[in-house]
């Protein structure tokens, strides 16, 4: 029964570490430098399924099981830059346009509210896991 919270714990830390991407993203988007004098460019991160094996040592598709998911890595988007024209910023290039970062506030809005709602279905999951454990607490009394 623990395994289920267990599993809906990670899917918060995992959603929770997509808001925080989220945020960085929207922080940074008119980021023209970065510590190493590149643009900014979009994080997002990548979960996988944990898998946990049931049986202990041989491995096969019969003894492994769920147990979440994890973050894989936090893969930079390869999608081109954003050039707009401001001769007056000292990221200018010779014909007077800027490379800003490849964030569109509107896309990271949107994964920011899916990301909430999958954190707070993970709560929702968590409760009806407590309610399930003090119930069956309850029939045994």
């Amino acid at each position: 029964m623990f395994k289920g919270i267990d599993i809906s714990a990670s899917g918060l830390t995992a959603q929770r570490l997509r808001m925080d991407t989220i945020s960085s993203n929207i922080s940074n988007a008119e980021t023209t430098r970065d510590e190493d004098g590149n643009t900014y460019r979009r994080k997002v991160p990548i979960f996988r399924q944990k898998i946990e094996n049931q049986m202990g040592s041989g491995i096969n598709s019969d003894n492994l099981k769920s147990a979440g998911v994890e973050v894989a890595e936090i893969a930079e988007d390869q999608s081109p830059f954003r050039l707009e024209y401001r001769p007056e910023h000292p990221d200018a290039n010779e014909d007077g346009y800027v490379e800003l970062p490849n964030i569109s506030i509107m896309t990271e809005m949107v994964n920011m509210i899916d990301a909430t709602r999958a954190y707070e279905a993970n709560i929702q999951a968590i409760s009806n896991y407590k309610s399930m454990a003090n119930s069956a607490l309850n029939i045994s009394t």
